[in-house]
Formats: C-alpha cells, structure tokens, sequence
C-alpha cells in the first residue's frame, strides 16, 4: 500500500511538474509612439540647466583681489581643471573668479576637495538673486 501511493504521488509530482517546465510565458513587443517635440524640449531642458545664470546652484570662489591676481588665477585654474568652467566677475572694488555650477551641494564639496589642492583659499557660495 506504501508502495502504491508512493508511487501515485511520484507520478502526480510529475505530472504537475512536466507541464508547468515546458510552457512559456508570453511574449510580445513593445511600441513607443512619441512626439518628436519631447526629444527637443529635454534637450532644451539639459541647456536650461547647464544655465550659469541659474542662482539655485552652488559655485566655488577660488580668487579675490586684484585684476593681474585674477588672470593668473584663472589661467592657472583653466590648466590644472578642465573639468568646470571659470568666470570672472568684478564687484568693485575686487575682482573674483568663480567656478563651476553645481546643483547640489555635495558636488560642491566633492569638487571643492580637489580645487583645494591648488587654491586652498576657495570657498563654496550660493550667488545672490539678481534684481531687475
């Protein structure tokens, strides 16, 4: 009797078994129908963003003082970090020398700890709001 329902219940696991490895599941294809204007505005959006006039972001004074002090600063800058853009700024009676435009301000920090190296001076700042 032992035998026997062993048996009925081996036969039965495979039973379940042997159907359920050889079926297969759906497939099929996906289409995306998108506007081609979409494409456009994230590409303008990725600009809007690049944007150094946006004063949400974070950037990182590296230099204050005197005009001839700015240009070497900023030449100095452009050969030792390809990696961020610098911009010369004159609030009278000193010219600065900012770099980068960062979102956050963890990618300040990171950035600053490598600028530091070469201009231990520098600072991370948020730009003023500009009034019309």
């Amino acid at each position: 009797m032992k035998i026997l329902s062993l048996k009925i219940s081996a036969l039965a696991f495979l039973g379940f078994i042997i159907p359920t490895t050889s079926s297969f599941s759906q497939e099929g294809t996906v289409n995306l129908n998108q506007d081609k204007k979409i494409e456009t505005l994230l590409n303008l959006k990725k600009e809007i963003n690049k944007s150094e006039n946006n004063s949400d972001r974070y950037k990182i004074q590296i230099y204050n003082g005197n005009r001839s002090g700015a240009q070497t600063a900023q030449k100095e800058f452009k050969e030792s970090f390809t990696d961020w853009a610098s911009t010369d700024t004159y609030e009278p009676p000193n010219f600065k020398i900012w770099v980068g435009n960062f979102r956050t301000r963890l990618e300040a920090d990171r950035a600053l700890k490598r600028i530091k190296i070469k201009f231990p001076s520098a600072f991370i700042f948020k730009p003023l709001k500009k009034k019309d």
